[in-house]
């Protein structure tokens, strides 16, 4: 059963909770390229109404003021070690809340963000539970391999890459009619993950592109595999966090 909600500012993003004095998993949302936004606002809401204490982690807060121009540069310009730091600072910032403390934590993001949730469960000693849409998983190829080149520092390992170091049970969402994330990669980083030894899932969904989840996208946004997908995580979450 859903609950009432409450959400307020914090120093690393807004906070979404159950608004009642109960104690919950933690969860981190990492958003997409764009940053905070109805979109992230809504998961958060939802994750919250499901029975999380949720942190829309503000990836962007220290930037300024900026505009993004193309969203793969963009990406190709942010530092991987930097934003797993960040998220795993969200998950410490978890602890310190009096509805999160002692529970378990979990990360979930969409697009960019379902990106660093994949790199955080394979590299990241925080969570206990991961949850990525649609993340881009090469940087070899694609959005993210810009005519720059590879920038080793801020990009050091792909998902692709780093998917045989996974050490959280993860499930991953995708759609088949992906742009940007060719059903090659998924297949690549399902062959990767395989060698790791954790528990993992992906589901792919038919009919479904990038931003299938996003309803502020109603180009993008399919209706029966986002809620199939929200369905499958929710129940994934509890089962891992609770």
């Amino acid at each position: 059963m859903s609950r009432a909600t409450r959400v307020e500012a914090g120093p690393l993003g807004r906070f979404h909770r159950p608004d009642d004095t109960g104690c919950y998993p933690g969860l981190v949302l990492v958003h997409d390229v764009w940053g905070l936004s109805e979109h992230s606002q809504a998961l958060a809401a939802d994750l919250a109404a499901e029975g999380f204490g949720v942190l829309e982690i503000d990836l962007y807060r220290s930037l300024g003021d900026f505009r993004i121009e193309d969203p793969g540069a963009h990406i190709r310009s942010l530092s991987d070690p930097e934003i797993l730091a960040d998220l795993d600072r969200g998950a410490d910032w978890l602890d310190t809340q009096p509805c999160c403390q002692g529970r378990k934590r979990g990360v979930l993001g969409v697009c960019m963000g379902g990106t660093f949730t994949l790199l955080a469960a394979c590299l990241s000693d925080r969570f206990a539970a991961a949850a990525p849409f649609y993340g881009m998983l090469s940087y070899e190829h694609g959005m993210l391999f810009g005519p720059e080149g590879r920038d080793r520092a801020r990009k050091p390992l792909s998902p692709i890459e780093a998917a045989g170091r996974l050490r959280t049970p993860l499930l991953a969402s995708f759609g088949r009619e992906d742009a940007f994330v060719p059903d090659r990669d998924v297949d690549a980083l399902e062959a990767a993950l395989a060698t790791s030894g954790t528990v993992f899932e992906i589901d792919r969904y038919p009919g479904a592109g990038h931003a299938f989840l996003n309803r502020t996208r109603p180009e993008a946004y399919r209706e029966d595999a986002s809620r199939q997908a929200w369905a499958r995580v929710v129940s994934f979450l509890h089962r891992e966090l609770d």
